[in-house]
């Protein structure tokens, strides 16, 4: 008797595939080009996974996205910007420079 590939059970496992979106999926979702969505990923921080060759998008995230949620960020990119509006930012880079031996900065 020849076997029949089972189909999927519908339940968490079904619901988890359903949640991630190859590039396509995610420009037919937008409703926009998959051009468009490289756009939204390389410029206005979608966030999207490189599996291989393609993108894998989860589409919370996507929801998170258009809600304008903020995207964790990891690594030295997250800091930047956060220390900006620190008081006490300027006293901390002299002190910085006078410890390594570099001449004042000055107002520049």
């Amino acid at each position: 008797m020849p076997q029949t590939r089972a189909r999927p059970k519908a339940g968490a496992n079904a619901a988890a595939t359903d949640q991630v979106l190859t590039l396509a999926e995610a420009a037919a979702y937008l409703r926009v080009p998959e051009q468009e969505v490289l756009n939204f990923i390389r410029n206005q921080g979608l966030p999207a996974r490189k599996a291989g060759a393609d993108w894998r998008l989860l589409k919370d995230a996507i929801h998170d996205w258009l809600r304008g949620a903020p995207t964790p960020k990891k690594g030295i990119w997250a800091s930047i910007g956060t220390f900006k509006e620190d008081p006490h930012l300027e006293e901390i880079v002299k002190e910085a420079h006078r410890r390594r031996g570099r001449p004042d900065q000055g107002d520049d």
